[in-house]
């Protein structure tokens, strides 16, 4: 996410006072013993530049730290433990730390380490965890089967306990590398990282004092039926190519562009927007799609409007879960194509109904929700509106949302929000919701080329845990176009109004 930040004020921050000569070798660290279920398999020191993930390397040395955690049944630390749990930790030199832990989430199935996202955050003076989530990737099939959802353990573990499980054990090795205690922990999640950050929250208050929750997955089994809803209604002669889907967000965007004062290719809110997609309708006359498209036929307008209306209970016709908002067709194939079965029906066949040759297809709309509910929802799901446990000990909740996810409806963050708020009042403001107009899932949608993609997530979130200072905007930065365009994003409800200046530049907006 923030892999190019070149200037980071708080980097500099206490690390004087925070730093400590190092008491304790790296290759010492492999033989430290926490507990019998916990091993250290490996401590290295990498000199600078000598780490290249994902096109993030390392500044500045580290020490690089690999083990496992043996965990049982009950998702606890287990030397006898049938499940296994990977995790990794860097440790930035003695001189580069700036005194602060910053544990990293998961994407997707997890299985793997973001050990790009934590080289990251090393480089800014972290010392920085991850894990597995509990289970190899090699536990998470073939796209269609999913065999740790089998696992009662590893499905508990990969949301809701296995940040739990990995932080006390790679936070009291920083403690003892630096012989000192970090003066503040972080929780750094998107998608199912998000998802694992309001799992923090809810189900384990103690251990952060900042979490960043992005485009979360926390309503995680209705998600997956949001997946579903849109790949059923979009197939056949419903289904809508790329050029299909960017065709809509172009007479979206022309239509309602300017309605915040501004022209720049985008939808601030696009809960303001009124467009209508059955004027897109082909008439007589139209070829509905040879070539570029000019006009959508009526089944790919009747699947539109099921994708903005979002699934719905046939029973009672309350909704399951949010709908997608207008502007954000164009990140939309996915949705027709994959994700319902890469991800709904693993869930659907191996948690839910136990059936390896459930057909999706024959899905009830109606008790087969209850039975989502009901197996599905306990292990995956954190949507308490009441975290008062983490409000009271002083935790901050910061989430991202771009308009135009490609994977998660953008309404859903702000739904939970307002829940949170209707329960909590007034005590509800240690949590943040930042929308972000074309803002894709966890980052850039690449049918918004001109939108910054990297959201300056920390330096809102460390003077808000560390000095009370409430975050009022925040930066985001890099679109993939390359150019230096800069935008405010605001906490909501607040959205950036154009007060003078250049419309491409971040100062030139205010919150309101």
């Amino acid at each position: 996410m923030e892999l190019f930040i070149l200037v980071y004020f708080l980097s500099s921050i206490a690390f004087a006072r925070s730093a400590q000569p190092s008491k304790l070798e790296c290759a010492s660290i492999a033989k430290e013993r926490t507990n019998p279920a916990v091993e250290i398999s490996r401590a290295v020191e990498v000199p600078a530049h000598g780490l290249n993930i994902s096109s993030v390397v390392n500044e500045i040395p580290l020490c690089w730290v690999q083990g496992t955690i043996k965990y049982n049944a009950n998702d606890k630390l287990d030397v006898s433990g049938n499940n296994t749990l990977t995790w990794e930790l860097f440790l930035p030199s003695p001189d580069t730390y700036n005194g602060r832990y910053l544990m990293t989430g998961d994407g997707g199935f997890a299985g793997a380490i973001e050990n790009n996202t934590m080289l990251t955050y090393l480089n800014l003076g972290y010392a920085v965890a991850g894990s597995d989530a509990g289970h190899p990737e090699a536990a998470n099939g073939d796209g269609t089967y999913a065999p740790f959802l089998q696992n009662p353990a590893e499905l508990q573990a990969w949301i809701h306990n296995s940040v739990a499980m990995a932080t006390p054990v790679t936070r009291s090795l920083v403690a003892k590398y630096y012989s000192k205690h970090p003066d503040y922990s972080y929780f750094w999640g998107c998608s199912t990282g998000g998802a694992q950050g309001y799992a923090l929250a809810q189900y384990h208050p103690e251990l952060f004092d900042g979490i960043y929750a992005g485009s979360p997955g926390n309503w995680y089994s209705h998600l997956v039926l949001s997946f579903l809803w849109n790949g059923l209604h979009t197939t056949g002669s419903a289904f809508m190519s790329q050029q299909v889907l960017s065709f809509v967000t172009d007479r979206v965007v022309a239509a309602c562009d300017q309605l915040d004062g501004v022209k720049d290719g985008l939808i601030e809110n696009p809960l303001r927007c009124s467009f209508d997609v059955t004027s897109l309708r082909c008439k007589s006359e139209q070829a509905p799609d040879s070539g570029e498209p000019t006009c959508l036929t009526a089944d790919q307008i009747a699947a539109l409007q099921k994708i903005y209306e979002g699934p719905k209970d046939v029973r009672s016709g309350n909704q399951i879960y949010p709908g997608f908002s207008l502007g954000s067709e164009n990140g939309l194939l996915d949705q027709e194509q994959v994700l319902y079965l890469n991800y709904t029906a693993p869930i659907l066949r191996e948690v839910v109904l136990d059936d390896q040759d459930f057909n999706i297809t024959h899905f009830n709309w109606g008790s087969d929700v209850d039975a989502v509910d009901k197996k599905a929802s306990p292990f995956i799901d954190s949507l308490s509106p009441n975290l008062s446990q983490f409000q009271r000990r002083g935790g901050k909740l910061l989430t991202t949302q771009g308009w135009s996810d490609q994977y998660n409806a953008a309404l859903w963050p702000i739904q939970h929000l307002q829940e949170i708020q209707r329960t909590m009042g007034p005590r509800s403001d240690f949590v943040q919701v930042f929308m972000v107009p074309g803002g894709g899932h966890c980052g850039p949608n690449p049918y918004y080329p001109h939108v910054p993609g990297v959201y300056h997530v920390m330096e809102a979130l460390v003077p808000w845990v560390e000095d009370g200072k409430r975050p009022r905007d925040m930066l985001a930065t890099e679109p993939p176009d390359r150019s230096d365009t800069t935008r405010k994003l605001c906490p909501w409800p607040a959205t950036a109004k154009h007060v003078g200046g250049d419309v491409d530049d971040w100062k030139s907006y205010d919150c309101a």
